[in-house]
């Protein structure tokens, strides 16, 4: 037996602050006025932050470039292929958000992923492994971002700019998912980290849900702003929600769906399973999952019919991608659709880490209509199709 695995007493006492939260949560949600409010329509955003590591492989070993380049140029024919038949109530094509390692970076291959892109099927933004032999330090995060950045927007015309202009925006994703060194000091090592992602032009963290991970903070089921300082350890672990009116400081937190599915029986009786938006194999796709993912009631107060679903998975787990990628989901995708517009009142958006940071941040300018109409309302991508 490894003796690095967590053992599943330590996986209960890392979630003990998050699960001592999580009935308060479900109160507030239940009482929370905004969810009766009577709404004409609601409209979901769906994000799919995919940690994409084509280097991954389950011996731990990283392939060579020639394997990796195939697994991309496979990827890419799966993407077009659902892109062109799915499309969301704007005629948007369903696509995922390609959140590459900068530490297995490697132009060719972006190369490739950037065609895919110059298609309008998703968008290149930042994942970054760090810390893993010994903690990193502040200067070598800080260059590797800024290196990784500027060769995504010089050389692959990736990421976005402020209006058009200025130095490039990005989303990240953490490796491990130790955002600013929140796993006990394993896979990262920066306390600062989020500062510095904030001086380096991040916009917004999509790394959270992480349960039953060390590094998953009691704020759960919300797009918030980091309460305490930036240069502090895990200053996501609380925050307020983002709201009509606000100004808030980047980046700002946007997590996926956390919460129970209490379908599971052993013995007739009812197990729960933590739902926590993964796209795998041994969670699959239904119309359950679906209630569940907009249960969470994700997105901004003051605007309860925009509902903001980020969901998450690793494009090279081989076993899952029918669930990303392929014939599942896309049947899946097909009955929330058809559901969609048989049943009115539910108009689904497919949106990038970009567009949907965008949407949100026209809500909390207190705009009304479409969200589709606001996919490019502050950060504008670099490349043009």
């Amino acid at each position: 037996m490894n003796s690095n695995l967590p053992s599943v007493l330590d996986r209960l006492r890392w979630s003990l602050p998050w699960l001592l939260r999580y009935p308060f949560w479900r109160i507030r949600r239940a009482l929370h006025s905004e969810i009766h409010l009577p709404v004409a329509t609601r409209h979901v955003i769906i994000v799919v932050a995919n940690h994409f590591e084509p280097a991954w492989n389950p011996e731990g070993i990283q392939l060579d470039w020639s394997k990796q380049r195939s697994r991309v140029d496979e990827w890419a024919k799966l993407a077009r292929k659902i892109g062109a038949s799915i499309k969301d109530h704007d005629g948007t094509a369903f696509r995922h958000t390609y959140f590459y390692p900068a530490e297995q970076y490697h132009a060719p291959l972006l190369e490739n992923i950037a065609a895919l892109l110059r298609e309008g099927l998703g968008e290149v933004e930042i994942h970054l492994h760090h810390g893993i032999d010994k903690p990193d330090t502040s200067e070598n995060l800080r260059k590797s971002l800024l290196d990784f950045r500027d060769a995504l927007a010089e050389e692959h015309k990736c990421l976005s700019q402020y209006q058009g202009s200025g130095p490039p925006k990005y989303a990240f994703v953490h490796g491990n998912w130790a955002l600013a060194n929140s796993a006990g000091g394993r896979y990262c090592g920066v306390d600062s980290e989020m500062q510095i992602l904030a001086e380096t032009g991040c916009y917004a963290d999509l790394t959270l849900p992480s349960a039953p991970d060390q590094s998953q903070v009691p704020r759960i089921n919300a797009i918030y702003q980091c309460r305490h300082s930036l240069q502090q350890k895990k200053p996501h672990r609380a925050g307020p929600g983002l709201k009509v009116g606000d100004k808030p400081n980047l980046p700002v937190i946007f997590t996926g769906p956390l919460v129970f599915d209490w379908r599971r029986k052993i013995h007739g009786l009812p197990i729960p399973r933590l739902e926590s938006g993964a796209l795998a194999s041994n969670q699959p796709l239904d119309l359950k999952r679906f209630e569940n993912w907009i249960g969470a009631g994700i997105g901004i107060i003051g605007r309860p019919d925009w509902i903001f679903i980020k969901l998450h998975c690793h494009g090279f787990f081989d076993f899952d991608q029918r669930e990303m990628v392929g014939d599942r989901i896309e049947r899946f995708l097909e009955e929330i659709l058809s559901l969609a517009e048989k049943g009115g009142g539910l108009k689904i958006h497919f949106a990038t880490a970009r567009e949907a940071f965008n949407i949100l941040m026209a809500a909390v300018d207190g705009l009304n209509g479409e969200p589709g109409n606001y996919r490019d309302y502050r950060l504008r991508k670099i490349m043009r199709e």
